[in-house]
């Protein structure tokens, strides 16, 4: 089968029920299926077929998740490009993996088109306003002939998406998923929101990213729910679709639960038609979720990457008074915990998290080092740092590369940011480490005060007073006005370690004095470019 029956078979049983609300318009199953049969026939009449790919640039659109359910109904691959990094990057991302047909949104058709030269052999789209040499989207669409598609076939193993990483270590690595997984992902989803055709889903992550496209989005349209879709994040807009639509499940990641609860509507807007909020991160402050729970509304986690679909661990509503678990194992996947010889270790014991499923990656595009690097034996190294306790429920405790050894000790940075993001002094914290001759390495917070807060660095060390031994403390202090993120919110450790280096060498003392060199010298602030 394809992905793209999914919708075919609602449209058959539920025709008018609203499959996308998106802002101006509705598509019910019937319209949304008719649509996906058009985008089909049009990439056919392209020469798209199987093991072809197809690109989109811009924000959430019914017409990006037409165009991944088409290729999905030809064989073919699709590759949604993140419109928050700059053009070189993505002229590097469409050399890296030419698509035949790139479908761009009129804010990025400028530069895309700055670089044809170098996109030869590839259709390019715009959905406004055609430069010449382009093919306007109505036009596109037009004189297709649906009964020319080619008769289906069984793609259940075939790529469908290719999501490229971030690339803050290194180039960026399109990580490839099949029909299958993204079926397996959506099955486990459904288990664990308890989703059904009733649900009304609010999406408002960006669905070049597997967390926006897969962790609820495309499993609401398997169940044959209705998928209420944002272009882009904004605090008003969720509060307003919320209390209209009567949302029962979203998924928001922490940085857009911090900026809804400091907007005045988060104490009067009415959010009871929301059954659950799923979030997820690498590791979610603790503090953040009670906030959320003080609310009255059950938050539960979910544990993955991009290579995991993204569904590896998760919660159940049941589960969310486990304050700081990711959950267990999610259907039809396995979990270890191993050391660093990967055998596995005992419960309450820290490791590597692996993961093995249906739902993991077949592998990076076009770089069989680092898929062999990342696949031992079918199991993902996800390069995360986790326990089991007792009752089997995983705890996520870092990123392997972010543990810091200091004097033979091994210090995870999440015990100590979630201690001090509890201080109302403390906006954002992020703790890295520095090299030192003598320890190795020593650890330092790189702190953001909440506007109108004077903390200074001996207030930030009185924090961890009697909460976190000693040689956890951090050395050194660095404020900063804001940190550096992903477009999901993660913070980008990388560039926190180099601000915190060169803050601590220009200031001399640190503690005192980085707040204005260290500013100045990686200007922090708040981007989001991947």
């Amino acid at each position: 089968m394809s992905l793209d029956e999914w919708i075919e078979e609602h449209a058959e049983r539920t025709p008018e029920r609203i499959a996308i609300r998106f802002p101006g318009r509705d598509l019910s199953y019937a319209r949304f299926a008719q649509l996906v049969r058009r985008v089909a026939a049009a990439l056919a009449r392209e020469g798209v077929d199987r093991g072809g790919c197809v690109g989109w640039l811009g924000y959430n659109s019914p017409e990006l998740l037409a165009l991944m359910f088409a290729a999905a109904r030809l064989g073919a691959m699709f590759m949604p490009l993140n419109w928050r990094l700059a053009a070189p990057e993505h002229r590097q991302m469409l050399a890296d993996c030419p698509p035949r047909v790139l479908v761009v949104e009129p804010a990025f058709v400028g530069q895309t088109d700055a670089y044809r030269a170098a996109l030869e052999g590839t259709r390019l789209v715009a959905m406004g306003d055609a430069p010449s040499g382009w093919t306007r989207w109505e036009a596109f669409l037009e004189n297709v002939d649906e009964a020319a598609l080619p008769a289906r076939a069984a793609f259940d193993d075939e790529p469908l998406l290719v999501c490229y990483t971030s690339g803050s270590t290194g180039k960026p690595k399109g990580v490839l998923h099949t029909q299958r997984a993204i079926a397996a992902n959506a099955e486990s989803s459904a288990a664990m929101h308890d989703m059904t055709a009733d649900d009304r889903i609010l999406t408002t992550l960006p669905l070049f990213h597997v967390g926006g496209l897969n962790n609820q989005t495309t499993p609401a349209l398997r169940v044959g729910a209705t998928v209420v879709l944002h272009p882009r994040s904004d605090v008003e807009p969720t509060f307003d679709a919320i209390e209209r639509e009567r949302i029962t499940l979203t998924v928001l990641v922490p940085a857009q639960l911090e900026a809804m609860m400091a907007h005045p509507r988060w104490t009067s807007a009415d959010l009871s038609s929301l059954r659950m909020i799923t979030t997820g991160s690498t590791v979610v402050s603790e503090k953040l979720i009670r906030d959320v729970h003080a609310r009255g509304i059950p938050m539960a986690q979910v544990y993955g990457a991009t290579e995991t679909c993204p569904i590896a661990a998760y919660q159940r509503r049941e589960d969310a008074a486990r304050v700081g678990s990711a959950g267990r194992p999610a259907k039809g996947c396995e979990l270890r915990i191993v050391d660093d010889y990967a055998r596995d270790v005992a419960p309450g014991a820290s490791g590597e998290i692996l993961v093995r499923g249906t739902n993991v990656m077949r592998g990076y595009w076009n770089d069989r080092a680092a898929t062999d690097a990342a696949l031992v034996d079918g199991w993902f190294h996800t390069g995360d740092v986790g326990h089991f306790d007792a009752d089997g429920f995983l705890w996520v405790d870092g990123r392997k590369k972010d543990m810091i050894i200091s004097g033979s000790e091994n210090i995870y940075p999440a015990e100590i940011e979630n201690v001090l993001i509890e201080s109302p002094d403390i906006a954002e914290a992020s703790v890295v480490g520095r090299p030192d001759e003598r320890w190795g390495e020593v650890v330092v917070a790189v702190v953001v005060r909440h506007p109108g807060s004077t903390i200074d660095a001996g207030g930030v060390l009185a924090l961890l007073e009697g909460r976190i031994a000693r040689f956890k403390h951090p050395k050194d202090v660095v404020f900063a006005d804001a940190l550096p993120k992903t477009a999901l919110g993660k913070v980008r450790k990388e560039e926190v370690r180099r601000f915190a280096a060169q803050a601590s060498e220009a200031a001399g003392n640190a503690a005192q004095a980085s707040e204005a060199a260290g500013n100045a010298a990686l200007n922090l602030s708040n981007r989001t470019t991947a």
